[in-house]
């Protein structure tokens, strides 16, 4: 039997490859609209109109508790303890005596110069009578003078030395730990106690340079610490430094706290927040303000539907609001979702409620968007 031919296979295999080049083609000139047109890419997102709103931000920082008045209490000379006035923790007033050292030495030393100083005052006494009679000269009179005042300075000075062995508070305060004891040899730079005056207590925090605008003396703060769970302690502006700090561009703020009950330590940790006057400012949603290294912009959409990038400055942010500072004005309709997704120039197909309602064309065509006709 005659074996039929072997009919080739490379014309169907040719035309297979046309037909698949031809697809590809159609498909990277984009789709046909009806009327003969290529369609746009587009990008489905939704808008928000920016407008004044009524603004009242906090500025929260953290700063450590210091008391109003706080001394380490030392001595001033080498000396034995004769005596401890006072225990770990008490009250004391202004003056108060802490610590008695011991002084026989310089208090010996005091009566032989009281005695030579009452020696010396009566013997000017004597001459003075005697020169008012003009029986001795005028210059014996001075000399005798001078002995007695000498003699009463070594008077002072002894008194002074001997006040040293006697060390007092010098505010009222609460004192700390005890460090010392009767008999122990204390020098010049020995720790005694720590007196503090914590009936009102200071914090220091930093507030960035941006908000110093807004910073008074007077302004209300409110405290909050881990030691004390819930509880808001209140407070005011004391002073603002006058200077601002150039490696973190900050301004210390020092706020005065209240603290009778002594619930404030020095040495703790708070968290500060100073509420900032209410006022009227530009507000967009947080969402919608895009960062890109050190620019910050929003998407602005222009009357052609179309999308441009607005550099912006940001204030504060609260609860998923930001303040614009500078970039926008009131009636600007920004991009709020679908950001990511955005090139400038770009037209976009507006899904927000409030977009139907101000475009005329929504009127005239209230047909649903054919998502599989728009090209994300």
């Amino acid at each position: 039997m005659q074996t039929p031919p072997i009919r080739s296979r490379r014309p169907l295999f040719l035309s297979v490859l046309l037909l698949a080049a031809g697809l590809t083609l159609s498909a990277c000139g984009g789709s046909e609209a009806p009327g003969g047109g290529r369609q746009v890419a587009t990008a489905t997102v939704t808008t928000a109109l920016v407008a004044n709103e009524h603004w009242n931000d906090t500025i929260d920082a953290l700063g450590t508790v210091a008391a109003r008045e706080s001394v380490v209490v030392t001595a001033k000379v080498s000396e034995t303890v004769q005596q401890v006035h006072f225990e770990s923790g008490d009250m004391v007033e202004a003056g108060a005596v802490l610590v008695t050292l011991s002084g026989d030495q310089q208090q010996a030393a005091l009566n032989a110069a009281v005695a030579s100083a009452n020696e010396a005052d009566r013997l000017f006494q004597r001459q003075e009578q005697l020169a008012e009679q003009q029986l001795i000269a005028s210059a014996l009179l001075d000399t005798q003078r001078a002995t007695r005042d000498a003699a009463r300075a070594r008077v002072a000075e002894i008194r002074a030395n001997l006040g040293d062995r006697s060390i007092r508070a010098p505010f009222a305060g609460v004192l700390g730990i005890r460090r010392v004891s009767p008999g122990a040899l204390v020098q010049p730079g020995t720790e005694i106690a720590s007196l503090d005056d914590i009936s009102r207590v200071y914090v220091d925090f930093p507030v960035p340079e941006v908000q110093l605008a807004h910073l008074a003396r007077g302004q209300q703060l409110t405290g909050r610490s881990s030691a004390w769970p819930g509880r808001d302690f209140g407070g005011e502006v004391a002073m603002i430094d006058s200077r601002v700090d150039p490696n973190t561009r900050a301004v210390t703020v020092r706020g005065s706290f209240p603290n009778a009950d002594r619930e404030l330590r020095p040495g703790m940790l708070i968290r500060v927040r100073l509420d900032r006057p209410a006022r009227e400012a530009l507000v967009v949603p947080e969402i919608a303000v895009v960062q890109v290294g050190r620019d910050t912009f929003v998407y602005r959409v222009r009357d052609d539907q179309t999308v441009e990038q607005v550099r912006i400055q940001v204030g504060a942010r609260v609860a998923g609001r930001a303040e614009v500072v500078d970039g926008l004005a009131p009636g600007d309709r920004i991009v709020v979702d679908g950001t990511g997704k955005l090139r400038p120039g770009l037209e976009i197909v507006d899904v927000s409620p409030d977009a139907y309602e101000e475009s005329p064309a929504s009127s005239g065509d209230d047909r649903p968007l054919d998502e599989d006709a728009v090209i994300q």
